[in-house]
């Protein structure tokens, strides 16, 4: 039976002392490797999280999406991804894109930190704790996951050049697109690892970082992983706010001691945002608008009835991992560290200012109801897949087909009965909160800001051993 998540009886005892709910700071030993990787594996993985030789086309990283000067995000609600060029606001398309990435970039301050039991804003790739999965760990992949992983960051690591929409790219474009297209994640994580084994600055350093790999072709793509999961670790790393000083006794200015208060009391905040990172690593129904072209997921087809596109625009969220009917809808919820930081907020990114996302929190219903998208990112040229004797071919598509794919960034929130069904799922309960406290709950969350975490442009690095440009950079090959 669908539950409803009461503000009152969720804030952790109604009226419980503050003291009682804060969580203790964080310490070294809250991070995996004790907050202390191999030097030498920290920096190998910087090196690969913004190099573009992990992309198919060799055109997109990791730090594309996840710029350290912009939140670890790319400040926009919904990326362009492979096929992109630029970055942040200001990416466009070069040649032609398939379409937008369909969920919004994650933040990446703490994924180091042990809790992290799940990742993606579905869970989809998690800790199994039946077992019957590689490593323990459910995973998109299945059994062509490799056994030796040593923990779900690394894993996490090795799905976005999986995808064809964000690193991999189109089929007939590069071999890695090849086999993503043939459903052989195992194939195209050995093309990318042959790659670096290829690379001899790579491969120099994987065989001196890890005592397993004697010769490049000991090189897995795992490994690649594992290092990328050292870096964020330690880079990312962030537990230097107010608020950290203040789980050690040092009290907030009086604005954000009162909105502590609200936070873990009035509020209910701090009954899904708990522990020192701030979420409950659990999934929850907080009727989000759905903007962009979804995932593809549910029966309704009232879009492709209208546009001819054999594309379903719902995004099911948890529920698509699950199966679970109480799982509709459901998204894990994010952390809040360095939060003020990280906006588009929301799964899809539909709120670009921090505080409409607060409000929505206090009436989802509402919320919901009244929502107005703002714009995505414009996708200069979109083409589509077209297949012939020879093979998958893509071409633009034409004026009138172009204003019919358009159709899908807001088909979901403006069709009234996918926009009921989203409602139904709604597992919070408004609260009364007057301009005063959210002005104050406001300071609380800005409280949540590390000064580190402001910029951290200084971690890409100037060169990197593809020879290719690291991404993001000032300069930009076009």
């Amino acid at each position: 039976m669908k539950y409803i998540l009461s503000i009152a009886a969720l804030c952790l005892g109604g009226h419980a002392a503050l003291a009682n709910d804060l969580p203790k700071p964080l310490r070294d030993t809250d991070y995996l490797w004790d907050g202390a990787p191999d030097p030498e594996l920290v920096r190998l993985g910087r090196d690969l999280f913004f190099d573009p030789i992990l992309s198919g086309n060799r055109n997109i990283s990791c730090g594309t999406c996840h710029d350290p000067a912009m939140g670890t995000g790319d400040g926009v609600a919904l990326s362009i991804g492979e096929g992109g060029v630029g970055f942040g606001p200001d990416r466009h398309v070069q040649d032609g894109v398939v379409g937008r990435v369909p969920r919004n970039a994650q933040p990446l301050y703490n994924v180091g930190a042990r809790s992290y039991g799940a990742f993606f804003h579905d869970g989809r790739l998690e800790v199994d704790a039946w077992g019957g999965y590689p490593n323990r760990l459910r995973n998109p992949a299945g059994q062509d996951l490799p056994e030796g992983i040593n923990s779900a960051l690394a894993a996490q690591a090795m799905f976005p050049v999986l995808s064809a929409i964000e690193m991999a790219g189109q089929p007939g474009e590069n071999a890695v697109a090849d086999a993503v297209s043939d459903n052989a994640p195992k194939l195209a994580w050995d093309i990318l690892a042959r790659r670096l084994a290829e690379t001899p600055d790579y491969a120099a350093r994987f065989v001196d970082t890890f005592v397993e790999i004697e010769a490049p072709g000991d090189i897995h793509f795992m490994h690649a992983g594992e290092a990328i999961a050292a870096f964020q670790t330690v880079a990312f790393r962030s537990d230097n706010s107010p608020f950290d000083a203040r789980l050690a006794g040092v009290p907030l200015p009086a604005k954000a001691e009162a909105g502590i208060q609200l936070f873990f009391g009035k509020a209910g905040c701090g009954s899904c945002h708990n522990g020192p990172l701030l979420t409950d690593h659990a999934f929850h129904a907080i009727g989000m608008p759905q903007i962009g072209p979804g995932k593809g997921h549910g029966n309704d087809s009232s879009y492709s009835t209208h546009t001819g596109f054999p594309h379903r625009v719902e995004d099911l969220g948890r529920y698509a991992v699950t199966g679970d009917e109480q799982d509709r809808y459901r998204f894990r919820t994010p952390s809040l560290r360095n939060v003020a930081l990280t906006g588009p907020w929301g799964h899809d990114g539909a709120f670009l200012e921090l505080e409409n996302m607060v409000r929505h929190h206090l009436n989802a219903p509402r919320s919901l109801a009244s929502y107005v998208p703002s714009p995505l990112l414009k996708l200069d040229v979109v083409i589509n897949e077209m297949r012939g004797r020879t093979g998958p071919g893509f071409a633009p598509l034409d004026a009138m087909q172009r204003s019919r794919f358009d159709l899908r960034d807001g088909w979901a929130h403006l069709s009234a009965p996918l926009r009921a069904d989203i409602a139904k799922a709604i597992e919070i309960e408004p609260v009364d909160l007057s301009e005063a406290e959210i002005s104050q709950l406001m300071a609380f969350l800005n409280a949540l800001t590390d000064p580190a975490a402001i910029d951290q442009q200084f971690l890409i690095p100037d060169r990197v051993p593809s020879g290719l440009p690291p991404q993001p950079s000032a300069m930009q090959i076009e």
